[in-house]
C-alpha cells in the first residue's frame, strides 16, 4: 500500500476544479498529493466522506483490501483503468485505489517537498 493523495473537502468551487461525480482538483499538480473535492447539493457520497478529509492509498488489489473492511463507496471506476473505493477507520474515511496499468501517469508517486 502506497499514500496516494490527501482529499480536502472544500465549500466553494477553486480554479482548476473539474467535474467528476464531485468538483475536484488535480493531486499532482502539487508535491504534497493535495486534492481540494467539492461536494454539490444533492450529492450522493456518504456525509463522511463529505465533511472529513481524507487519505488516498494505491492497493495491489482492491477486493483482497475491501475483505473485513467497513465500505462507504462500494468499488467503481470514475477513469478508464482505476477502481477506488471508500472504507472507514477508526471515524475516519480512507479511499482505496487499484491501477490497471503499471505504467499510468495517475499512480502514487514520491513527493519530495523541498522541492516544493
Amino acid at each position: 500500500m502506497k499514500y496516494h493523495h490527501c482529499g480536502i473537502p472544500v465549500a466553494d468551487l477553486r480554479p482548476g476544479m473539474v467535474r467528476y461525480p464531485v468538483w475536484i482538483t488535480d493531486h499532482q499538480d502539487n508535491p504534497f498529493g493535495l486534492q481540494f473535492m467539492h461536494y454539490g447539493a444533492g450529492c450522493a457520497v456518504p456525509a463522511l466522506v463529505q465533511e472529513r478529509p481524507h487519505l488516498a492509498f494505491e492497493v495491489e488489489d482492491l477486493d483482497l483490501a475491501l475483505e473485513g473492511q467497513a465500505v462507504l463507496i462500494p468499488p467503481n471506476s470514475p477513469s478508464e483503468g482505476v477502481r477506488v473505493a471508500f472504507i472507514e477507520r477508526q471515524g475516519e474515511p480512507l479511499e482505496l485505489l487499484e491501477f490497471r496499468h503499471l505504467d499510468d501517469p495517475r499512480r502514487a508517486r514520491i513527493c519530495d517537498p523541498v522541492q516544493a
